[in-house]
């Protein structure tokens, strides 16, 4: 009759255990071999605690099940003034409310760009900006200015079909091989965030990509008088494109195809 315990029959005898070691134990038999558990920091003691359990079981669980990822608190920032929350006052902020003041795609890339074990402001009036400071934009706006670009050189009457063939001996710009660099890191950050769980280095990688086009086209022309260096630099366009839309489509943030940044902005560039 514990409510807090669960009773489960072992090996001929009664053993009891805390309710999150028998979900995790029903997890388990389930099939579900890897599991994450997401919590506040606070929650640090429940970590060794539920293995513990599960090794007590003796139901073959292995010792490092579930794998957690304990997260520091967010502060929202709302026109300059930390949005208060309490507890016992029943105030919060749900990530309803932060998608209604910003946008889906701004709380996604904002949450995710950090380590769960740091501090983060999430600042509401940045997220709205449309401009090279916030960051979701600033890498939103790269892929949208690369399908500008491409669609430019269709318009022309270039051959985007060809660019596969493009001669990318061409290439050699300073700016051209620190976005090919770039562009190499990314099967391996991808294979490492999986792997530490840790989805942030994606974000990260992503905003250094934007640097390097945005560096890149800031330096160079792309519609040249040359067609094969055109060609080869439109091919690194689009293989730039790939994969900021590849690594977006991984946070679960939308690539539009065109934007427009603040005037301020623009008369800034």
């Amino acid at each position: 009759d514990d409510k807090d315990r669960v009773m489960r029959k072992s090996d001929g005898s009664w053993t009891y255990f805390v309710p999150d070691v028998a979900y995790h134990i029903h997890k388990f038999e389930r099939g579900f071999t890897k599991v994450i558990n997401v919590q506040g920091s606070d929650h640090h003691g429940t970590v060794a605690r539920v293995r513990a359990g599960l090794q007590a079981a003796g139901l073959g669980i292995p010792a490092g099940f579930p794998d957690y990822l304990l997260h520091k608190m967010v502060t929202v920032m709302r026109g300059g003034q930390e949005v208060k929350i309490s507890k016992r006052a029943g105030s919060y902020v749900t990530l309803r409310d932060l998608i209604d003041w910003t946008s889906r795609d701004a709380v996604r890339f904002f949450l995710i760009s950090r380590k769960a074990d740091t501090e983060f402001v999430f600042d509401v009036d940045l997220a709205r900006k449309q401009g090279d400071e916030n960051p979701v934009f600033y890498v939103q706006y790269a892929h949208a200015r690369i399908c500008s670009v491409l669609a430019e050189y269709a318009a022309r009457g270039g051959d985007t079909a060809a660019l596969e063939a493009a001669d990318l001996g061409r290439l050699g710009a300073p700016s051209e091989l620190a976005l090919m660099l770039e562009l190499a890191a990314y099967p391996g950050v991808l294979a490492r965030a999986a792997a530490e769980l840790a989805p942030h280095d994606v974000a990260f990688h992503l905003r250094a990509l934007a640097a390097a086009f945005h560096t890149y086209y800031a330096a160079e022309r792309f519609l040249v008088d040359d067609p094969a260096l055109a060609r080869a630099r439109l091919a690194l366009l689009a293989a730039t494109r790939q994969v900021l839309r590849n690594g977006l489509a991984v946070l679960g943030v939308s690539a539009p195809q065109s934007m427009t940044r603040e005037a301020a902005a623009e008369a800034a560039a």
